[in-house]
């Protein structure tokens, strides 16, 4: 088989997405198939990436892109024109693909993968959903709306729905809100939830890792500590946990901020305007560090506002759940954080504002030490369930199975167009709210 897996950025590139995409190239690759991924040259956040050996397989086709990163709006957009380009130009000129996998960065990129299914009868296009656009902008206000260029954006995601296989999405919030829109354009299309993952060989069970050089330096012995380590953007929510910090304020309990990003200055304001000792930030870290960062966490954190469910899945969970950490998560439900707490029992979903029940939450797991190690145990087993390699890959097997050889899919959707986008607050949880009928579940 030959296939083809575009995204702007592959790794040795930093991006989320970047490991992702080369983990199903090198699956596909040693399953036999002639597998070529076309990505960019300029990384995630700036700079040039590596380039990719000739005759290689997979063979990795790195296209010219000004290489400015995320520094702003107008960079970012000139760095995604350039791909776009010059990734429709490859795919228009290249010999028939049996299969095309299309992730969403950047944004209606599948559109240029469109093209090539449209030349050549037979090829199928499966889109791996990590965004959703323009929603994600509406929603952050960067665009008004059902404005002008949401419309505009909505029609062209309209036209990939139509020329699409197969549509793989990360949670259940975000296959409804795709269901919603679009699911009249092409009735029956076939659509599976299947989480990201990390690679299993990089958390193995029996893994010792050594310890974070800066635990020691931080008083964090005797401490029961709430790791936060990633990436504190826009569509994460902080005012719950740090009242929930208050409250603990005369108890062994730190949170512990790892990372960065546009909320990190406000984070660390309130912080000192609230006067909690008991929150700690740092710095990124090298992703290498990051087990003997979460060797000194006894929980994990993460957080995600209302508006960015069905539109963000937050990637870290997924090394906390590795590395054996109960899930603390305040957000709304549905997303990938909410299904896994949910399915696995591995941790507690808070709705924002519920800063009592976060403390309740920490204080349980501290004064119940068999509760706690049972919950770790409960991550691990998730892990391995449902959110590592060897679990989703084989999912990711069967929808492209069953793209070529289109046979009936197992879960195809009834009626599941019937779907109307979910409202940022709608509650997606309680009876009748699971994932919509025609979307597979894949995790354990």
């Amino acid at each position: 088989m030959h296939l083809t897996i575009i995204n702007q950025f592959y790794r040795p590139d930093v991006a989320p997405t970047a490991a992702l995409a080369e983990s199903l190239a090198n699956h596909r690759a040693a399953m036999g198939d002639r597998v070529t991924v076309i990505t960019g040259r300029g990384g995630y956040t700036g700079g040039e990436g590596a380039g990719g050996a000739a005759g290689s397989n997979p063979l990795v086709l790195r296209l010219w892109t000004p290489g400015f990163g995320k520094t702003s709006h107008a960079r970012r957009v000139a760095d995604y024109a350039a791909f776009y380009t010059l990734a429709a130009w490859r795919l228009v000129t290249m010999p028939r693909q049996d299969v095309i996998v299309s992730l969403t960065t950047p944004p209606l990129i599948a559109r240029a993968a469109a093209l090539h299914t449209q030349l050549h009868r037979g090829s199928k296009l499966i889109l791996w959903n990590m965004d959703c656009y323009p929603d994600a902008a509406e929603r952050a206000g960067v665009v008004k709306p059902g404005g002008v260029g949401a419309r505009l954006v909505h029609a062209v995601n309209r036209g990939i729905f139509g020329r699409l296989a197969h549509v793989v999405c990360l949670d259940t919030a975000m296959a409804r809100l795709l269901c919603g829109h679009y699911a009249t354009i092409n009735p029956g299309l076939p659509v599976s939830i299947i989480p990201n993952w990390e690679n299993l060989a990089f958390f193995p069970s029996d893994a010792r890792p050594e310890p974070w050089p800066e635990a020691g330096t931080l008083g964090l012995d005797g401490k029961f500590v709430v790791l936060y380590l990633g990436n504190m953007g826009y569509g994460h929510e902080f005012g719950t946990v740090l009242d929930a910090a208050e409250k603990l304020r005369d108890e062994p309990v730190v949170f512990l901020f790892i990372g960065g990003g546009k909320r990190a200055g406000w984070v660390e304001a309130e912080v000192e305007r609230r006067g909690l000792s008991s929150v700690m930030l740092r710095g990124y870290v090298p992703k290498e560090m990051t087990p003997g960062v979460m060797t000194c966490a006894d929980a994990a954190l993460v957080t995600l506002l209302d508006e960015a469910v069905g539109v963000m899945s937050p990637s870290k969970i997924h090394a906390n759940l590795a590395a054996g950490l109960p899930l603390i998560y305040v957000g709304g439900a549905g997303s990938n954080v909410d299904d896994a707490v949910s399915r696995h029992g591995c941790g507690v979903s808070l709705r924002i504002g519920d800063s009592a029940g976060l403390a309740s939450y920490v204080r349980g797991l501290i004064r119940d030490p068999a509760r706690l190690r049972s919950e770790r145990a409960r991550s691990r087993a998730a892990f391995e369930a449902a959110y590592c390699d060897r679990a989703a890959l084989p999912l990711f097997d069967a929808a492209i199975d069953q793209a070529v050889h289109g046979h009936p899919w197992a879960h195809a959707a009834i009626d599941y167009a019937r779907f109307d986008p979910p409202s940022i607050s709608e509650d997606l949880s309680g009876p009748g709210k699971g994932p919509p009928q025609g979307v597979r579940e894949v995790a354990a």
